[in-house]
C-alpha cells in the first residue's frame, strides 16, 4: 500500500476538520477533570483541617470545663474542711465544758455528802424526840431503827 500525497492531505484535512476537534476536546476534558480532581482533593483537605481544628477547639473547651469543675470541687472540699475543723473545735470546747461541769458537780456532791455526815448526829428516827440519838438511814431515806420497830 502506497501512501500518496493526496491520501496524506485528505488524512490531515480529516484530522484537522473533523477528527482533530475530538482530540482537542478529549485533551481539554482530561485537563478539566484533572483540575476538578485537584480542587476536590484540596477542598477535602480543607474540610479535614476544619474538622481537626473543631476537634481541637472542642477538646480545649472540654478541658477548660473540667478544670473549672475541678477548681469548684477543690474550693468546696476546702470549705468542708474548714467547717469540719470549726465543728471539731466546738466539740472540743463542749467536751471541756462538760468535763468542767462534771468536776464541779462531783465537787458539789462530795460537799453535800460531807454536810449530811456533819448533820448525822442531829438525826433521830422519832420526830418528837428531843434527844437526837444517832440513827442509820436507808438508801430510801428512812431510818433503819424506825424500820425495825415496824416489823
Amino acid at each position: 500500500m502506497e501512501i500518496t500525497l493526496e491520501a496524506i492531505i485528505s488524512f490531515i484535512g480529516l484530522f484537522v476538520g473533523g477528527g482533530g476537534g475530538a482530540f482537542f476536546t478529549w485533551r481539554y476534558m482530561r485537563r478539566k477533570a484533572k483540575a476538578e480532581a485537584v480542587q476536590a482533593e484540596t477542598e477535602a483537605k480543607e474540610k479535614e483541617q476544619d474538622y481537626y481544628q473543631q476537634l481541637l477547639e472542642d477538646y480545649k473547651a472540654h478541658h477548660e470545663e473540667l478544670r473549672d469543675e475541678r477548681e469548684h470541687y477543690k474550693n468546696e472540699r476546702n470549705e468542708l474542711r474548714e467547717d469540719m475543723k470549726k465543728m471539731e473545735g466546738e466539740v472540743q470546747s463542749m467536751k471541756r465544758l462538760w468535763v468542767d461541769k462534771e468536776v464541779e458537780m462531783d465537787r458539789k456532791i462530795a460537799q453535800l455528802g460531807r454536810k449530811v455526815e456533819a448533820m448525822r448526829p442531829f438525826l433521830c428516827g422519832d420526830l418528837k424526840c428531843k434527844k437526837r440519838q444517832l440513827v442509820t438511814m436507808s438508801a430510801q431515806g428512812e431510818s433503819e431503827d424506825k424500820l425495825k420497830g415496824e416489823n
